[in-house]
């Protein structure tokens, strides 16, 4: 391993580790900033670099995330001057910006131009994965023999961040609705969770070890099981079909099923729609009170964006009434939030880089087997964004970021060089 690699893989097998000193919010936004400087040092100083060791120059995408982020900055200044939200505030919000959205681009920069293999975060996610393994009967038995819930609350707490629940160590949480357990491993709460074993199912479906395979898939479904989100159920059957069915759109009997498929679901158009609709019901009862919740929130974001700040947005989240059980108004949904906070502007300026992203790994996903992997990555996290806000989430879903911004990066053909940067930081030609 390279020693940006080896920090990676060292990083996120030690995440229990981290977990229980409470460490993990302070861990990730600290480790991109100084691989990131890292990345820029690296990029700068390329010309007196070996030459099977300098730097790619980064890709499109990537200069395309580091202005959006860097415009979702500036809204959100405009939105604390035009709600008057004080100075105090302001300076807040812009040091959760740098451990929230400034975190993407930074990621994804360190990915793509360090050139980091995803074996070694699939890997890692597998060692991950089997140290879940051992400490899973613990978890499992703690809340018939009596242990409590919330362990502790690291001192860590003291650095700031969304809340205590992000520096607190949990066994396993009792579900309000209906006094059930859930387990949320190493993430703050159980629905997160969720989202973190879709990673490690996706990537440990891509190792090439027969063992470390099926531990990383074992552990991955049992995070998503245990956790009990909805979501995650989803985000594994699109995140492994998707990406595999992708590269069929090249072959002409494909477009015939399709064809064959519409017309039945066209000539059958009423039941059609009423099974979609009855499933959808149906997916939701399965948690009825979290469903309503939800959806009451992202109703009262909607209607008070659109009559009162429908550009620039509110400048920051704002305590929920009852009805929302409390929850903060802004969050639950990563496009609904933006609305709320940061407008439609905002709003753009997350969805043009994500776009972008999304066209780029689906066209490398249907010309190669290295887009398989990143594309489904993407896929899960964006199903989540309409259940969670991914830039509190991002501190740990830096695996997925690093090998997206890896698949980003232009493959290099055998026999050539890395493409260097010159002085003025214009590419120079690859040589031979």
């Amino acid at each position: 391993m390279t020693p940006p690699e080896r920090v990676l893989y060292r990083v996120l097998t030690l995440s229990w580790v981290f977990y229980l000193f409470g460490a993990l919010y302070v861990v990730g936004p600290v480790m991109a900033w100084l691989l990131a400087t890292f990345t820029l040092f690296t990029l700068y100083f390329a010309p007196l670099m070996r030459e099977d060791m300098r730097p790619g120059a980064p890709p499109p995408a990537i200069y395309v995330w580091f202005l959006c982020m860097a415009g979702m900055l500036i809204v959100l200044w405009i939105g604390h001057v035009d709600y008057q939200l004080g100075t105090g505030k302001t300076i807040k919000s812009s040091i959760g910006w740098a451990k929230g959205w400034a975190l993407f681009p930074l990621f994804l920069l360190i990915g793509a131009v360090l050139r980091i293999r995803p074996e070694v975060i699939v890997r890692a996610q597998c060692v991950l994965g089997a140290q879940t393994l051992v400490l899973l009967p613990i978890m499992l038995i703690a809340p018939f023999i009596g242990l409590p819930e919330k362990l502790y609350t690291s001192p860590l707490r003291a650095v700031g961040g969304p809340g205590p629940e992000y520096f607190s160590v949990y066994l396993y949480t009792v579900d309000p609705a209906d006094g059930s357990f859930r387990w949320q491993f190493w993430t703050p709460w159980s629905p997160f969770a969720g989202l973190i074993g879709v990673v490690m199912t996706l990537c440990a479906i891509e190792e090439k070890h027969p063992v470390w395979r099926t531990i990383g898939v074992i552990a991955g479904l049992a995070i998503v099981v245990l956790c009990k989100s909805r979501m995650s159920m989803i985000g594994i059957v699109v995140g492994v079909a998707v990406p595999r069915l992708l590269p069929l759109i090249l072959r002409s009997w494909t477009w015939m099923t399709m064809g064959v498929i519409s017309t039945v679901m066209v000539a059958a158009g009423t039941w059609t729609i009423t099974t979609i609709l009855e499933s959808w019901q149906a997916f939701k009862d399965l948690r009825a009170n979290s469903s309503r919740v939800r959806d009451t929130l992202q109703s009262i974001a909607r209607e008070r964006w659109w009559s009162e700040a429908p550009w620039f947005g509110h400048g920051s989240v704002e305590p929920g009434a009852h009805v929302t059980e409390h929850m903060l108004i802004g969050t639950h949904h990563t496009w609904f939030g933006l609305l709320f906070v940061k407008g439609l502007v905002g709003l753009m300026m997350f969805a043009i880089p994500v776009v972008w992203t999304l066209l780029v790994l689906m066209r490398l996903c249907i010309l190669s087997e290295r887009g398989r992997l990143p594309l489904g990555l993407l896929l899960g996290m964006l199903l989540f964004s309409f259940g969670e806000n991914l830039e509190v989430l991002v501190y740990m879903l830096w695996p997925a970021l690093i090998i997206i911004g890896a698949a980003l990066m232009p493959q290099r053909e055998p026999g050539t060089r890395a493409v260097p940067l010159r002085g003025d930081g214009a590419a120079v030609t690859s040589l031979p």
